[in-house]
């Protein structure tokens, strides 16, 4: 074996190296999930009068296909239809998804579809999104979601996912959303510590051509098998950011505990 195939490969990108078992995402034992019908395992039915189901299926989520892989426990707070303006002002509580007995080691956000594309909220600023003035943008809402969960477990590594691409073009009129979300999240990931960002618009395949669908989707969500290529994605990528950034996981055991190592980031 050659033990530089397990540390940070010069020149690699994030999904260069996919990781069925999850790689060292499974240095964790806890993960928290916070997103919407994507990240809930959203399946379509349709009856023979046509009429239109959506069933989340936590089960088939592409965070319990993670925590089945790399064996570690996944919660998903999530939800089909979520926005993270909702998820503050009554999902959150009425869920209890802010009692410090859920606290996990680290927590993936996966919202902006429906806050976008949805309610059409304008998706701001970085700076509103550390905001304490509501300005009813995308990133304040966003922002107070990732405040509450850091809150509740302070050195938390928090992991920001971006809305793949809809066309192979990133410059495409169907990707400006996209590529303004993603722009978003990461100048919010450089204002935080061990906050770092899954940037599927940038190294994921376009989720909206018409290869990917036939293959991954099911109606306007994905299949099972596209569930569990996005946890390929996000464990995998998951796996880079720990090999590309070794000191800031060397604690991780420690998350929510008194006991610490003066010698080593934390």
């Amino acid at each position: 074996m050659d033990i530089r195939d397990y540390m940070a490969i010069e020149g690699e990108k994030p999904l260069d190296n996919i990781k069925p078992d999850g790689g060292f995402c499974g240095i964790f034992r806890t993960i928290g999930i916070i997103g919407d019908s994507l990240s809930s395992g959203e399946f379509e039915g349709m009856s023979n009068e046509g009429l239109r189901s959506c069933h989340d299926m936590y089960e088939y989520s592409w965070g319990q296909y993670i925590a089945r892989a790399a064996g570690l426990t996944a919660y998903n707070f999530s939800r089909g239809g979520m926005t993270a303006m909702e998820y503050i002002k009554s999902f959150g509580a009425e869920r209890g998804f802010w009692d410090p007995s859920l606290a996990c080691q680290a927590y993936i956000f996966a919202l902006g579809v429906n806050d976008l594309y949805g309610a059409k909220l304008e998706i701001g600023t970085a700076d509103d999104a550390f905001s304490d003035v509501d300005n009813n943008t995308f990133a304040y809402w966003y922002g107070q979601v990732i405040r509450r969960y850091r809150e509740i477990q302070p050195k938390s590594r928090l992991f920001l996912v971006s809305m793949p691409r809809n066309s192979e073009d990133p410059n495409a009129d169907d990707n400006k959303l996209e590529a303004a979300h993603s722009k978003l999240l990461n100048e919010i990931a450089e204002r935080l510590d061990f906050c770092y960002v899954i940037d599927l618009f940038k190294y994921a395949p376009a989720y909206k051509t018409e290869e990917f669908k036939r293959n991954f989707h099911m109606a306007d969500h994905m299949n099972p098998a596209g569930y569990k290529l996005t946890a390929y994605f996000i464990s995998s990528y998951i796996d880079y950011i720990i090999r590309h950034n070794p000191d800031d996981f060397h604690q991780v055991p420690f998350i929510g505990t008194d006991i610490y190592n003066k010698n080593y980031k934390y």
